[in-house]
């Protein structure tokens, strides 16, 4: 809710047993009840068999879902569909995508959360974008994203641990900090 009313998009739940930040999909379901209309809630997966990211996302009552290190095999379903992809590997990845995608998500080569090169990634960005919408996340917190937005001009920004006290627990002034100056940086573009 913190992020709701801080002027977040969306927000998203991960699905993915072994991390911290693991939800399951009867909690979402509760949570997603007390959403404002239009806000995009968002599965995280991690190399899920497809037909369980379906069973998953149904139960919970997310509106889309983000695949991480899933190649190949998508889900058939209604929701928005996003893939995570290492920013060095994006130009690549294109062709392989299914032209339903609804967005690609550009994350560090590691998955880790950490910044990457931004500047080395721009090319690449901007092809994909020619495409899908590109949502860029890995190191961003309140003080580098509009930098970033700066550099590479994204469809889109995440936030994850730039955002916790620690992994799992959102720290309610970062989390309106951040979406503070991604709307700031969005007015300046």
């Amino acid at each position: 809710m913190v992020a709701v009313e801080a002027g977040a998009d969306a927000v998203g739940f991960v699905f993915y047993e072994k991390s911290p930040r693991f939800v399951t999909a009867e909690q979402v379901r509760e949570i997603v009840k007390e959403l404002p209309r239009g806000v995009e809630t968002v599965g995280v997966f991690l190399k899920e068999d497809p037909e369980r990211v379906e069973e998953i996302a149904e139960l919970a009552g997310v509106s889309a879902v983000q695949l991480h290190g899933s190649r190949g095999a998508w889900p058939v379903t209604e929701k928005k569909v996003f893939v995570a992809v290492p920013a060095g590997e994006l130009m690549a990845s294109v062709g392989n995508m299914p032209p339903s995608l609804s967005a690609v998500f550009s994350d560090s080569s590691n998955g880790t959360g950490g910044a990457f090169d931004w500047d080395e990634a721009r090319t690449g960005v901007r092809a994909v974008m020619r495409y899908f919408p590109v949502v860029v996340a890995g190191g961003l917190t309140a003080e580098n994203v509009a930098e970033m937005m700066a550099v590479l001009e994204p469809w889109g920004v995440d936030v994850v641990s730039g955002v916790e006290l620690f992994p799992g627990r959102k720290h309610p002034e970062k989390v309106r900090a951040f979406v503070a100056a991604v709307r700031r940086a969005d007015r300046e573009r």
